[in-house]
């Protein structure tokens, strides 16, 4: 590293400030319990990177983590949030590393996943970052770690897609959606898309090869079957969605309808793995997992314009509230960003 890289390292690290704005809660509740709040600023650790954040989004995780229905509350705390802070997904520029951080310095603009991204500053482990594509805003990015790892990992590791397959994704406007729709055409697959009757437009310029508006049409009795199908919505039971697959079929369960209470989505997780015991077609839930490997493989689909974020509003840090609850209202077109 030169004289001059080391001092401009230095002078960034000296300017960072000792307190921050962040969104915290000390209690589980309606997205009303969120307040902006100030806190010191972190220091890293080993392997640890400091990123003033520019941008972060909405995502179920943080639904749940704020409103605490009892599955969400398992090592987060049952009376109360062990860890008040909020946000998962993250744009923006590197300000000071720990020990054992290689490929990252301050001055870099990164994207990724943190814990308490709804904030001024957040620390977030080196392996949990790429470079942010020059070509891409900070809002694009910060829409993009959660989301787009779960349309990727979900067609391309957990259902093995190959090009010329046909893929069904159910809620294809959400989201995750929006990146699965686009990121099985650009794996090759023939992709149908289901969605309510004001997205229907936003599925079509997103590349799908056929769109359902499952308030007009039954997607369960289109009479073309798939070798793969994405449920993000989780509306229909796995045994109705049988009809539209082949055989062999990889049905790839994401998740379910966002609720605050009790359980969440788990009954219907559950009940979709049982109802898949001895199927032929293989039933499948995860959780994304975040990683530089994958992060830079979206960044380079990102800057190629083969992916492309659909951001459908934007809330600044301070009405970060708003942004969760417009969530929890289930009618996004696309993912929610949070500018800070």
């Amino acid at each position: 590293m030169t004289v001059t890289a080391i001092h401009e390292e230095r002078t960034m690290e000296a300017s960072i400030p000792k307190t921050m704005k962040a969104i915290v809660h000390h209690r589980y509740g309606r997205p009303d319990v969120l307040e902006l709040t100030e806190l010191e600023t972190p220091v890293p650790g080993e392997n640890q990177v400091l990123v003033r954040v520019h941008a972060s989004s909405v995502n179920p995780v943080e639904w749940y983590g704020v409103t605490g229905p009892y599955f969400a509350r398992v090592g987060a705390g049952f009376r109360a949030p062990k860890d008040p802070t909020v946000g998962a997904d993250l744009a923006g520029v590197v300000e000071a590393v720990g020990e054992g951080v290689d490929g990252f310095r301050p001055g870099d603009e990164v994207f990724g996943a943190s814990g308490g991204s709804w904030a001024e500053h957040t620390l977030a482990r080196h392996d949990r970052l790429a470079l942010k594509p020059p070509n891409v805003s900070f809002e694009e990015a910060a829409s993009v770690p959660v989301a787009g790892l779960t349309a990727l990992q979900a067609l391309r590791d957990k259902a093995s897609l190959q090009p010329g397959q046909k893929v069904l994704i159910n809620g294809a406007s959400g989201g995750v959606g929006t990146f699965a729709v686009q990121i099985a055409k650009a794996l090759g697959a023939e992709v149908t898309a289901v969605c309510s009757t004001a997205k229907v437009e936003q599925a079509w310029s997103l590349g799908a090869d056929r769109v359902v508006d499952y308030t007009k049409e039954d997607f369960t009795k289109l009479g073309v079957r798939h070798d793969v199908m994405v449920d993000i919505g989780g509306g229909r039971s796995f045994l109705a969605c049988r009809r539209v697959l082949t055989p062999e079929a990889r049905f790839v369960l994401v998740g379910g309808k966002m609720t605050y209470r009790g359980l969440g989505p788990l009954p219907h997780v559950a009940g979709t793995i049982i109802k898949g015991i001895g199927r032929s077609q293989k039933v499948t839930f995860f959780v994304a997992d975040i990683n530089t490997e994958d992060l830079t493989y979206l960044g380079e689909l990102l800057e190629s314009g083969k992916v492309k974020p659909v951001v459908e509003r934007t809330y600044p840090l301070s009405e970060a509230a708003e942004a969760l609850a417009y969530l929890g209202e289930g009618h996004a077109r696309g993912k929610i960003v949070i500018t800070v």
